[in-house]
């Protein structure tokens, strides 16, 4: 008898992504004992992506280039769109992909494998950042989760996320409810991972790297490593971004009406300095807790741009 393999769609959103897209198609036709359908979703492009996928799609019968749905002007909405367009009642699980990664041979089998043996709904990853001059550094994103942690960050890069089809269900059909609000919503990965936790969805983050995370100039979100990307950083804070969308994927999610979003969603003064106290619950790893902490008294004493 053959062994059944588990169906995986990978959700793929590309954008002038000529330079390093057939790598990263490659690296997920090839992933061990799954069966692979990739779903492709362009944001119209200048460089002949479109044209490329559709070629290259014309002789992979397990790789479907989506029909153009409008310009998204970032992920987070063509990573929505793939979500909703996407029929996934003939797949087990659905993973998403960028357009400029490597991944391991392993990396969807080791996936699917550690959420059936754990009961969990949905997977992420530590990856292997790499630049083009060789250097790398594994970015770790696995520290224990903490009660409040999915309302201030991602479970890691979306590019490591797999998610098993009661949890995609369950998220398409709040997404489809509240779609017009969703579109001001910047980063997909964190709305997912905090509409897992909220709904009860249990979520495993793995310590091994599961894939070459490629950083280059048109990182949408690159890796949090060095000076220059804290600086970048607290100015997105201290532009009101980050607590605008605190805020909203908080409601979005349902949360608002618990006692502790409550206590500061309004986000003024007295908020802020009363949320810096439970930074312990709201980032998971212990640099993050106390730059959470500050950057909630900064807020507070410099000024609060939240929109």
């Amino acid at each position: 008898m053959p062994v059944k393999h588990p169906k995986v769609a990978v959700l793929l959103a590309a954008y002038n992504g000529m330079q390093w897209i057939e790598e990263q198609l490659a690296s997920i036709l090839a992933q061990l004992a799954v069966d692979v359908t990739i779903y492709i979703s362009i944001d119209p492009s200048d460089d002949g992506t479109k044209a490329w996928c559709a070629a290259y799609a014309a002789v992979h019968p397990n790789i479907v280039l989506l029909p153009d749905a409008g310009r998204f002007g970032g992920a987070s909405r063509n990573f929505f769109r793939l979500i909703r367009d996407v029929d996934i009642d003939a797949y087990d699980f659905v993973a998403f992909a960028d357009q400029d990664d490597r991944w391991h041979a392993d990396k969807l089998q080791r996936a699917t494998s550690t959420l059936l043996r754990e009961g969990c709904d949905a997977y992420s990853s530590n990856v292997l950042a790499f630049w083009p001059d060789g250097k790398t550094h594994v970015l770790n994103k696995a520290q224990p989760q903490v009660q409040w942690d999915f309302l201030f960050e991602a479970a890691g890069p979306g590019c490591t996320y797999v998610m098993s089809k009661p949890l995609v269900r369950s998220l398409k059909a709040s997404m489809l409810a509240q779609w017009d609000a969703l579109q001001h919503v910047s980063l997909h990965d964190w709305y997912c991972y905090a509409f897992a936790r909220s709904h009860g969805f249990r979520w495993y983050i793995d310590p091994l790297p599961s894939m070459d995370y490629r950083q280059h100039e048109r990182n949408q979100v690159g890796a949090n490593k060095g000076l220059s990307p804290l600086i970048a950083r607290y100015k997105t804070i201290h532009d009101g971004w980050w607590f605008s969308q605190v805020r909203m994927i908080a409601t979005l999610v349902g949360q608002d009406q618990t006692t502790f979003v409550q206590s500061w969603l309004p986000l003024r003064r007295l908020q802020l300095i009363g949320l810096s106290f439970s930074a312990w619950r709201c980032r998971r790893r212990l640099r993050d807790k106390v730059f959470f902490f500050c950057i909630c008294w900064a807020t507070a004493l410099i000024g609060n741009h939240v929109k």
